[in-house]
């Protein structure tokens, strides 16, 4: 996160809680630790399998509020020069994602050798290396090197997808170009929500997620008009209408975050409200934790595989520890690497561009 932005209380909450859903989702799926944890709490270790990975929406949610706050903020695109916001949210992601998922390597290689288990990824070659540092990953087809990376490479294409939508407008009249701006997010949403949205064959693309993502940006923008509420509802009322015709609970969980932002926005709960150091804290250091929980998750694993307790409080300790162990991993990987994001991208960029350039030729020339 940028220190030159200020918190937003609610939005930090979102965060933390859909960071832990996740981390505990992750905990719940891998390894003989969630299998002993199921036996001890079966109930609640089911939800966290089943359900709790629809936390991602949230995030969908709150990037495309925060994408145009920063963006567009009244709707017309401040950034003269497009490429150059991309070229910054590409490092300001890959930093820290492609650091993370060097770590999972190593995390990886090390609990081969000490436990067999689908979820450990296998050793990575050079041109699955290049995919996830030019975030192609999904794209290309290759298998991912840690738990939930395919979101990194969709959150880039979202923000490039409404930088693109955004510079379009700005090809109109200035007094039309917030109006415009709006109808091609909200049409692109609308398509998401309609079409492309209910066929998994898309979910390796933006427009998959853009109805979750133009939710988000379409409610920082019409929250802040004269007829707010209005604007609201009509929006609630096409994702309504979206959920009859085929009902997806990601949808409905994206709905009601949209509309908790574009409430607490209008009555300025957004930037005072939960008032909970945790909550913030936690919020702070989401993007590390959603990155490094999942090594933190396999050494865990491996090494309980050697030990194999069968006491359920001994199984509740271990689980709780690695928990508390990937949230400690978080914090610190905010600290040293995602928080001195313009650091190593000042100390890295000619090295990594030359990396990125060397391992990606055989790309090139993949059929």
């Amino acid at each position: 996160m940028q220190k030159s932005s200020p918190r937003l209380p609610l939005i930090d909450a979102f965060k933390a809680i859909a960071s832990q859903l996740i981390l505990l989702h992750h905990l719940a799926l891998y390894g003989p630790l969630s299998e002993a944890t199921h036996r001890v709490i079966p109930d609640f270790f089911g939800w966290l399998e089943s359900d709790a990975r629809i936390a991602v929406q949230v995030f969908l949610v709150i990037g495309g509020f925060l994408a145009a706050n920063s963006l567009a903020p009244n709707g017309i695109l401040l950034a003269p020069h497009p490429l150059s916001q991309i070229k910054k949210r590409y490092f300001k992601l890959v930093i820290p994602f492609f650091s993370a998922v060097l770590f999972c390597v190593v995390a990886s290689a090390i609990a081969r050798t000490l436990l067999i288990d689908d979820a450990i990824p296998d050793r990575p070659t050079w041109t699955q290396l290049a995919a996830h540092a030019t975030l192609l990953h999904g794209v290309l087809g290759f298998d991912s090197l840690s738990a939930g990376v395919w979101y990194i490479a969709i959150d880039f294409q979202l923000f490039a997808l409404l930088l693109g939508l955004l510079w379009l407008a700005r090809s109109t009249a200035t007094h039309r170009q917030s109006a415009v701006a709006l109808l091609l997010v909200g049409l692109w949403a609308v398509a998401s929500l309609f079409h492309f949205n209910r066929d998994a064959d898309w979910d390796n693309w933006a427009i998959y997620f853009f109805g979750a993502y133009g939710l988000g940006a379409l409610t920082f923008w019409l929250s802040q008009q004269d007829r707010r509420f209005l604007g609201l509802v009509g929006m609630a009322l096409v994702v309504t209408l979206a959920l009859a015709i085929d009902f997806r609970s990601r949808i409905l969980v994206a709905l009601i975050t949209a509309l908790s932002l574009g409430l607490g926005q209008c009555s300025g709960l957004l930037a005072r409200w939960p008032n909970f150091r945790a909550l913030a804290w936690l919020g702070k250091i989401s993007y590390s934790v959603f990155l490094i929980h999942f090594p933190l998750i396999l050494l865990a694993n491996a090494v309980f595989s050697q030990v194999a307790p069968t006491s359920p409080g001994i199984v509740l300790a271990w689980t709780i520890g690695t928990w508390a162990s990937a949230v400690l991993a978080g914090a610190v990987f905010f600290r040293v690497v995602e928080s001195r994001g313009a650091y190593w991208q000042s100390l890295l960029a000619a090295p990594l561009q030359t990396l990125t350039d060397r391992l990606s030729a055989p790309l090139r020339s993949r059929p």
